[in-house]
């Protein structure tokens, strides 16, 4: 997407009370403020993101059909002064772009653990051995059918520095669980933690704004519980969801090889939060069934 083209308002959204944000915004706010916190991020730093990223989305996410906009209606929408506006317009744009290694390592992994030939009988990433002859799955073939620019060994030596894979008595490379939940210093984590939070409240953003909700975004959530049903509970759905995630995988990549590409995205995420009550301060809700 062009971030510089102007792209009006979807029609289908509805006006919105301002006094209705402020609970939910407080809420989806909280942990985010407490990993600014944590982080080291202070409120002056967060304000001048905020500030540019309100001046970025009123120009380019507001724009009237076939107008241009202006910095007088950019200040409108958003409270901020017009001189501010006129020196903001073109910082804060969104980021979009993923990191050519991160992309890599996503497709890689991705059809490590979707393709048949990557595979076992019960859908499990195979070892695989460096090279092999023929048609015979091996490593090298694995990353040469996603990239001829990087040589397999370049790409292995990064993996074993980042504990991705591990080699076992058979010299295999085997993939570890540490490839699907990217820890410690992973640049992954951060542009995961940006990606998949801004989809998620998107989907949301979007259903609560419009008259009809386009996207699926439901949760099955139970309060009262003793913290052992939670953590059973926990470790039941882990298993749920590692399984639908699996099998979305296998069947969009199936699909990706037979599709002609373009310019759409396509995200399905699954969250799981089991909170107890020494964890964090009472917010001051009481919730519980399914929505």
């Amino acid at each position: 997407m062009n971030p510089t083209a102007p792209r009006p308002k979807p029609a289908s959204h509805q006006p919105i009370a301002a006094d209705r944000l402020n609970a939910p915004l407080a809420r989806l706010l909280r942990p985010l403020v407490r990993l600014c916190i944590r982080g080291g991020m202070t409120f002056p730093a967060l304000a001048q993101l905020l500030r540019e990223l309100f001046v970025n989305v009123a120009e380019h996410d507001f724009a009237l059909e076939g107008k241009e906009q202006t910095d007088s209606r950019v200040s409108l929408l958003t409270g901020i002064h017009r001189k501010e506006v006129a020196r903001l317009r073109g910082a804060g744009a969104p980021v979009n772009e993923t990191p050519a290694t991160l992309s890599r390592t996503s497709a890689i992994i991705a059809r490590w653990i979707a393709a048949p030939e990557f595979t076992d009988a019960n859908g499990d990433p195979l070892p695989l051995p460096r090279t092999a002859s023929g048609d015979a799955p091996s490593f090298e073939s694995l990353v040469a059918s996603i990239t001829k620019d990087v040589r397999p060994r370049a790409v292995l030596d990064e993996w074993l520095d980042r504990e991705l894979v591990t080699i076992n008595d058979d010299e295999e490379i085997v993939l570890v669980e540490a490839a699907f939940v990217p820890r410690g210093d992973d640049d992954r984590k951060w542009h995961y933690l940006g990606r998949n939070l801004h989809d998620h409240i998107a989907a949301a953003a979007d259903n609560v704004s419009s008259t009809a909700p386009r996207f699926l975004e439901r949760a099955v959530h139970y309060d009262g519980l003793s913290p052992k049903l939670a953590k059973r509970l926990e470790a039941r759905s882990r298993e749920l969801a590692i399984e639908a995630l699996k099998v979305a995988n296998r069947e969009a990549n199936r699909a990706v090889a037979r599709d002609k590409g373009g310019g759409s995205r396509w995200n399905f995420g699954i969250y799981i939060y089991c909170e107890n009550p020494d964890d964090a301060a009472d917010d001051g809700t009481d919730e519980g069934g399914r929505s």
